[in-house]
């Protein structure tokens, strides 16, 4: 009777934690919006600073304000250059939600490459299927992909979904190169491919997926920093073990933050965003809250 009494004690107190815990991820830490500051050893020598907001994987819904301010605010760290790393909205009507959003620093130098979902919208998943990267990829409803480059091209935003440009951010001449996600097979770096220009102060190379061969290309060509999103983090990371899947072949290490990218004889810093949103229909995060990175790139 006693071992029945303390099973029955022990499940409920099971249940009850694993109650909890389901409540925080998705009532509290999916909001809780954080700001990373982040220090990228990438400038020559004596060069002043120069600060680069990278924001990813918004997801956004019209109904997300609280995002939406907060996203606003950004315009505070007084960036040179906004970066862009797709998955902006998720939501036939979130256009206006990103506008209002990241119309603060659309007035800036900025860059962006779509994700799969500014292309199509979300359908329910069985969250398992993550850790099956040969999975089949299920599209959802059609989204309103020209209206959100428009906003972007409108603003003066170099649009990198394979291709290449030179801009100024900060005094400084930067040269990009991006691909269209390879998520869902819309990445073609071959059609941009070459060497980086040695006269550009900076070379930054976007991506959404941090596919290993879109990076591999982009350092073997010599670009100093890459700038992915896509993994959430993780979304979901266990304590002394980390993200459990990245929903592509980059190793579960570099599902966020800044690491080193070897290639050939020279080594690229590559910073993967575990952004500021979430697949709608799951709707959590734990052990990795929603991001965007303030990049203050120094001298080496």
């Amino acid at each position: 009777m006693r071992t029945r009494s303390v099973l029955r004690s022990t499940t409920v107190a099971s249940v009850t934690l694993g109650a909890a815990t389901l409540a925080y991820a998705s009532l509290i830490e999916r909001n809780m919006f954080t700001l990373r500051r982040v220090d990228v050893p990438v400038l020559a020598p004596e060069a002043e600073p120069l600060r680069v907001l990278h924001v990813s994987d918004l997801h956004l819904t019209p109904g997300q304000r609280h995002k939406q301010s907060w996203v606003r605010e950004l315009v505070g760290t007084d960036p040179d250059l906004i970066i862009v790393t797709g998955d902006n909205i998720a939501h036939p009507d979130a256009v206006t939600a990103v506008a209002n959003a990241l119309g603060p620093v659309l007035d800036r130098p900025g860059a962006f490459v779509f994700g799969s979902n500014d292309y199509r919208g979300p359908v329910i998943k069985n969250p398992f299927g993550y850790f099956d990267r040969d999975r089949e990829y299920v599209q959802g409803v059609e989204l309103p992909t020209e209206e959100l480059r428009a906003l972007f091209r409108t603003a003066g935003w170099a649009d990198l979904n394979n291709a290449r440009t030179m801009l100024k951010a900060g005094g400084r001449t930067v040269e990009l190169v991006g691909v269209d996600d390879p998520h869902v097979e819309r990445d073609d770096y071959p059609s941009v491919a070459g060497p980086a220009a040695p006269e550009a102060d900076l070379r930054l190379g976007l991506t959404h997926t941090p596919e290993p061969y879109v990076l591999d290309a982009m350092a073997a060509d010599g670009f100093d920093l890459l700038l992915a999103g896509h993994t959430h983090g993780g979304q979901v990371r266990v304590p002394g073990i980390g993200a459990l899947v990245t929903n592509c072949r980059l190793d579960r290490h570099m599902a966020r933050g800044l690491h080193r990218w070897p290639a050939g004889d020279r080594r690229t810093w590559l910073h993967v965003s575990a952004g500021l949103g979430t697949h709608p229909t799951a709707p959590i995060r734990f052990a990795c809250p929603p991001e965007a990175t303030l990049l203050t790139l120094i001298p080496r």
